[in-house]
Parts: C-alpha cells; sequence; structure tokens
C-alpha cells in the first residue's frame, strides 16, 4: 500500500486556525494559528519568510508521520509542504542522482525508482512520511538508510536568510538524527539521491528480511520482490498507514533502540538475567545497541497494552503508540509514553528516548 498524508491538501486548501490533528498520522493535535499550503520550494521560502516578518513562530510540516503535536497546538503558522516530483541531476552509465521535492510522498518515490530500475530505497518501502523529512530523522529500515544514498540536501537557512546546499558530509548523519533534528535553523527544500543502475537490491543485511526473502544475509534480490517482502513484514507489524487500521494510527516507532555503553550494557544483562538475553547489535567503537520493544515487552508492557483514553500499544508492534480509539488528546499519549519509559528504566535501568519530534509537549 502506497503511503499518503494524514490529510491531503492542495494550494487552494483555506488558511486560517484548523486542528493539526487532520494533519498527523497520530490524529492529534491542537489547533494552528494560521495555516498555510505551499506547492513549490519557493512557496516555501516565502510563506516561511512572511511567519517570520509577522514575528511569529514556524512549524513546518509535511507527511505529519513523525510529530507529536500537544493539545494546545501551535501558536504561529504552520506550513504544509505539498511540494511534489523529482527529476535527475547527474547520471553516468551506473548510477543516478535525482533531486526530490521536499514534499514529495516517500512510497511513491520508493516505488518509481524501483520501476526505473534504480536500487538503493528499496528497503524502505513502506515508511510513512516525505522525502524532506527523511534527512531529518535519518530515516532507516530494514538495514538500510538515507545517508547511505544522500549526496546533499537544499535548505532554507533561517539564521542568514539565504538558500543553501549541504552536502551529505555535513548533515551530521546518526542513528535517526542529523543537523537537521530539533533545530528551528533549516527548512529542508529538496533532498539529492544518488542510486545504483541495478535491478537488484543491495545487499540484504536485515536477518529478518532475509529469511522472509528465503535468501541468505548478504545476498541480492530483485528490487520488486525486496520491496514485496518488506511492505508485507511493515503490514503485519501496522507499519504501513491504513485509514481502516487504528494499529497504524502512530507515528512508527515511538521509541528508538537505546545505544549502551559496554558497561550499562553489562549491568542490563545483570538485571535481564532471568529473562534472558536481550536482543543487541555491536555499534561503532564500543558500545551496543539493544532492542527497546524487547525492553517494554519484558518490562510488563506488552501488545495491546492499554493507557488511558484509549491509547494502546500496537497490537501488532511493541514500538508503535497507537491512537487506537481515535478520540484520544495527546496528553493520554504522552501519560503512556511516560508509564512506559519510566517501566523500563525502573526495570534495567535503560533510559528510553522518543524518536518522533514533540511540538507543545514533553514526556
Amino acid at each position: 500500500m502506497s503511503d499518503v498524508y494524514a490529510e491531503p491538501t492542495t494550494g487552494a486548501a483555506p488558511t486560517g486556525p484548523a486542528t493539526l490533528a487532520r494533519y498527523t498520522t497520530l490524529r492529534l493535535g491542537g489547533p494552528a494559528g494560521r495555516l498555510e499550503t505551499a506547492t513549490t520550494a519557493e512557496e516555501i521560502v516565502q510563506k516561511v519568510r512572511e511567519a517570520e516578518a509577522r514575528d511569529e513562530p514556524v512549524l513546518v510540516l509535511a507527511g505529519g508521520s513523525n510529530v507529536v503535536i500537544g493539545d494546545q497546538g501551535f501558536p504561529g503558522t504552520v506550513v504544509l509542504l505539498r511540494s511534489r516530483g523529482f527529476r535527475a541531476v547527474a547520471e553516468d552509465a551506473d548510477t543516478v542522482t535525482i533531486r526530490v521535492e521536499a514534499g514529495e510522498t516517500w512510497d511513491d518515490l520508493v516505488a518509481a525508482t524501483i520501476e526505473q530500475g534504480w536500487s538503493g530505497l528499496e528497503c524502505l518501502s513502506g515508511v510513512p512520511g516525505s522525502a524532506g523529512a527523511t534527512p531529518i530523522q535519518n530515516v532507516g529500515a530494514y538495514g538500510q538508510e538515507v545517508a547511505e544514498t544522500i549526496t546533499a540536501v537544499q535548505a532554507y537557512d533561517r539564521t542568514h536568510g539565504e538558500v543553501v546546499q549541504i552536502a551529505a558530509a555535513d548533515c551530521g548523519f546518526a542513528y535517526r538524527g542529523s543537523v537537521f533534528k530539533y533545530s528551528d535553523r533549516w527548512v529542508v527544500l529538496s533532498v539529492d539521491f544518488r542510486l545504483a543502475r541495478s535491478p537488484l537490491s543491495g545487499p540484504v543485511r536485515y536477518a529478518e528480511l532475509a529469511r522472509a526473502l528465503g535468501v541468505e544475509v548478504g545476498d541480492r534480490v530483485p528490487l520488486v520482490d525486496a520491496r514485496a517482502t518488506v511492505l508485507r513484514l511493515r503490514a503485519g507489524k501496522g507499519m504501513v498507514l491504513d485509514a481502516d487500521d487504528p494499529d497504524t494510527w502512530s507515528v512508527g516507532s515511538f521509541f528508538t533502540n537505546p545505544v549502551l555503553e559496554r558497561e550499562a550494557y553489562e549491568l542490563l544483562r545483570e538485571r535481564a538475567a532471568d529473562l534472558g538475553e536481550p536482543p543487541s547489535w555491536p555499534g561503532a567503537g564500543d558500545v551496543v545497541k539493544v532492542s527497546a520493544a524487547w525492553l517494554i515487552d519484558k518490562a510488563g508492557f506488552g501488545k495491546g497494552y492499554l493507557g488511558p483514553e484509549g491509547v494502546a500499544i500496537s497490537s501488532k508492534h511493541t514500538l508503535a503508540l497507537t491512537n487506537r480509539a481515535g478520540t484520544a488528546s495527546t496528553g493520554a499519549l504522552v501519560a503512556l509514553a511516560r508509564e512506559i519509559r519510566d517501566g523500563v528504566h525502573d526495570r534495567f535501568g535503560v533510559p528510553l528516548h522518543p524518536e518522533p519530534v514533540l511540538i507543545n509537549c514533553t514526556i
């Protein structure tokens, strides 16, 4: 299933106060002080500058799939990114570099690259949201991260009032992070991706995906097979947006996998000795990445765990917190997230950190 925005808009959409729950996949969020729609990079810059001239705070919102907006909403201008399309800006016999507008629906882009026979994004099939959000989060799934294919980001620098191109090396890519995350300075306008001309995927790195494909880790498979299998795996976890499935009314994984120093990891192993070995993966240097889903489940918060007002852990995936009732408040979701965070810390001594951006709310 192709990803969709929480609610599509057009350039003709009315401006003015509106509940932001309509524009987030959680279906949560209070009113906007002012709502604007931008369909081109030039319009995005214009809308941001106009808000600055009015001395209003600015929130740039695209797919709404990785943001939690408080019940108070956002008091300034919310700019909805609806710029679309991509084009080749460089190519040779082996690769093609495409420039993708920030508002382009991510999964539509992935499907288009596979149709063209371009390899590099296939394992990111089904990820909700827009292309412009991917460098902010350094989106990754099933063994791929966008940092591996991004060559540059075009952005509006609000500090200096100019449009700049930022090389990948200067984007500060890290695990689910970049220089763009938690910063009001940058507004992403478009992103350049360098992809391989190949009908085959990159080497399959993720063991679960390899098993589902019936291949060994490191093997390559046809792009269409990689995409179909990733979509099936994601759908089984409620990680592909579906208007009829409340388990998908979420921001995907709410917590990142903790990255622990070796000493902290050994302490975790001691505290979890009665539960078996915590699933983990070696990281750069002497650090270990630990499964947040395992920690949450073993701390007593299993699939379907209910919180206040009908919010709940997804029945399909322990890391997804859902507005299952469709009528909850952000406060209720935050309360559930806080309960889980504190419960994991009390049981294992490991801190959990939220993956989505929190606007006018905190855990």
